[in-house]
């Protein structure tokens, strides 16, 4: 991709995340924990959106489905916003990634004549789903199946990519957030009992998925 169209949409990633906060809090409860600092939102949050919308286009290059790839990132990053508030994946939101998944891939799929890139869409989102279901469902489990959703509605681009990219997808979330629960444990940052949102690591695993496929 030319330069200066990744520019324009590393630009349009920063813009993004300078709308992240107040959708968030549309969305977001009371928290049960002190809210992060809005100052640090405010000078991270467009360059961690831009830095998104930059890897995605690197990763996907003039691949049909970039759009809904980026989309999909956008809703992303007010899911992450709002799971980092209030431990809350909201079902509008999900469905909103969920719709643009099917709907934009399937458009995808149609336009460049490859039905068969729907079918493995499709089988990630099964593959993923099944798979977060049974974690759910392990006894002294804490994965709350808003989480279950995001991981579905995540395994449809991931499938769409391919096998090596749906499995970095799926493996990646949980090293991420395990390698944070011990991190904190360390520092006696929190308990072993403290909830902490995954929403935030299925989405920085899928991202990666896609940069390392």
């Amino acid at each position: 991709m030319p330069t200066a169209a990744l520019v324009g949409v590393a630009l349009l990633g920063g813009l993004v995340g300078l709308v992240v906060p107040p959708l968030a809090r549309r969305f977001a409860i009371p928290p049960a924990r002190p809210r992060p600092g809005r100052g640090a939102w405010v000078l991270l949050g467009p360059t961690v959106a831009a830095s998104v919308f930059a890897g995605l286009v690197v990763a996907v290059g003039d691949d049909p489905a970039l759009p809904v790839f980026l989309a999909i990132a956008a809703v992303g990053l007010v899911l992450a916003r709002v799971d980092l508030l209030c431990l809350r994946l909201p079902d509008p939101l999900v469905l909103a990634a969920g719709v643009s998944a099917l709907g934009g891939l399937t458009g995808a799929a149609l336009l460049s004549g490859t039905p068969s890139r729907l079918v493995g869409a499709l089988a990630g989102a099964a593959v993923a789903g099944a798979a977060h279901v049974l974690l759910a469902l392990l006894p002294g489990s804490r994965l709350g199946f808003g989480d279950v959703k995001l991981a579905a509605v995540l395994g449809a681009p991931l499938g769409w990519l391919g096998r090596d990219a749906l499995l970095a997808g799926l493996l990646l979330p949980h090293l991420l957030h395990g390698g944070l629960v011990l991190g904190l444990l360390a520092a006696r940052r929190v308990r072993r009992d403290t909830l902490l949102p995954l929403g935030p690591a299925l989405l920085a695993g899928a991202w990666l998925g896609v940069l390392l496929r």
